[in-house]
């Protein structure tokens, strides 16, 4: 019998799952740099805003794990999927109501466990009834719809603020708070997606990739049973995970950096918001190029290649934005071959960890990943902070290019045996 994820209405569920995920993902992404306005009409400074980065990862740090083994056992995804929606949405009317810095870093905690829920509950359904050969495909296209909000949001959040430059003016505050509130709208216009079914017919059973199938640069020794329970130290002594993680969180945090503190280069430079938010969506939507051409990409090259390209390019590409951010078309494009390298790197590393441990274990690994990546995007935005106290907000993206850059080296030095 033919399995169910090759039936004709097999992808039904991954459009439901990608539309879901470019409503929350732009209303997330307006929330984000808006947030940063915010904070700066209300007198904070580089380091307070680090920290208020950092809160969203707080929550995220400490349930991730938890919360990928309960994605492991419950039979329908869905709810898992629809908390999060909830939560973005309440998160989103925290920031638009928050008259003081404690609050905002209050809601951006929230806003970071609603990010959680989602993106487990949408990598766990793609693990879970995905093929193996299409975990690429299923991989790349959810994580573009995270580029296209990544490219909608602050788009759309730094039109609705507009060019004025006076932080504090009760006119761009008004300004900020209605672009809050636009994007809560768009936050909580993912639900009515979530009434139709998440996955195909039958469920496809979870099993152990054999390692004669893996493909040759993603197959490792010491690969665990699929009858032991999982955990943390166990995923993490499977070759290759760890190394995967760092490349994860150094990319994540790129995306978080970028998108916290170019605002603040923005403001020193004299660019306007409207101005910040085209270059943010530029970057967007190189990702969506780049995660779009993924299946096509990881034929010809392998994953291993592919991830040392996306490490090592995107870390060189970002050393520019900064320096030139007042000569819009060089920040475009160097933003956009940044943002093209930074966008393959995501979907790879949840392929290369997927694959590296037994199927039963997959949704504890991803979140052992997101773990990860929320470690660094608690500890990057308060590194990036201070960094950027003394040498300004253009040294905190620097500081994650280093990160970038290192994770590359390491990669392309360890060999792919040793993964």
């Amino acid at each position: 019998m033919a399995a169910p994820t090759r039936s004709p209405r097999s992808s039904t569920w991954l459009w439901i799952l990608v539309g879901c995920a470019v409503l929350t993902q732009s209303g997330l992404n307006l929330f984000r740099p808006i947030t940063s306005y915010k904070l700066l009409g209300l007198g904070a400074d580089p380091v307070v805003i680090g920290l208020t980065t950092a809160a969203y990862a707080l929550l995220p740090l400490v349930s991730a794990v938890w919360l990928g083994r309960m994605s492991d056992r419950i039979p329908q995804l869905r709810l898992l999927i629809l908390a999060g929606v909830g939560l973005l949405g309440l998160a989103g009317v925290g920031l638009a109501l928050a008259d003081s810095v404690w609050l905002i870093f209050t809601a951006s905690a929230v806003l970071g466990m609603g990010h959680l829920c989602f993106t487990i509950g949408g990598q766990t359904a793609i693990a879970r009834y995905a093929a193996d050969q299409d975990l690429d495909k299923g991989f790349g296209w959810f994580t573009a719809a995270f580029s296209a909000g990544q490219m909608i949001g602050p788009a759309l959040g730094g039109w609705i603020v507009g060019h004025g430059s006076d932080m504090a003016s009760p006119e761009r505050l008004a300004a900020v708070n209605e672009s809050l509130w636009i994007g809560v709208l768009i936050t909580v216009a993912a639900a009515p997606l979530l009434a139709f079914r998440l996955g195909p017919a039958s469920r496809r059973a979870a099993a152990p990739t054999p390692a004669a199938q893996r493909p040759a640069d993603d197959a490792a020794d010491g690969a665990p049973r699929a009858d032991e329970r999982p955990n943390v130290l166990r995923i993490l002594r499977v070759p290759g995970v760890m190394s995967n993680m760092v490349a994860s969180l150094s990319l994540l945090a790129m995306i978080d950096i970028l998108t916290a503190f170019l605002p603040l280069v923005g403001e020193e430079a004299g660019v306007a918001p409207s101005v910040v938010g085209m270059l943010l969506g530029a970057r967007g939507l190189a990702s969506i190029a780049s995660r779009l051409l993924l299946p096509l990409l990881s034929g010809r090259f392998s994953r291993r290649a592919l991830l040392i390209a996306s490490l090592l390019a995107s870390g060189a590409a970002l050393i520019v934005p900064p320096l030139f951010l007042d000569s819009f078309w060089w920040a475009a494009l160097f933003l956009a071959v940044g943002g093209f390298f930074l966008g393959l790197g995501q979907p790879l590393t949840m392929t290369l960890i997927s694959t590296s441990v037994p199927g039963t274990w997959r949704g504890s690994a991803l979140a052992v990943r997101l773990m990860g990546n929320r470690v660094g995007q608690v500890i990057l935005p308060v590194a990036a902070g201070a960094v950027a106290a003394p040498f300004g907000p253009g040294g905190a993206i620097w500081l994650t290019c280093a990160l970038l850059v290192a994770s590359g080296v390491e990669k392309a030095v360890r060999g792919p045996r040793k993964e």
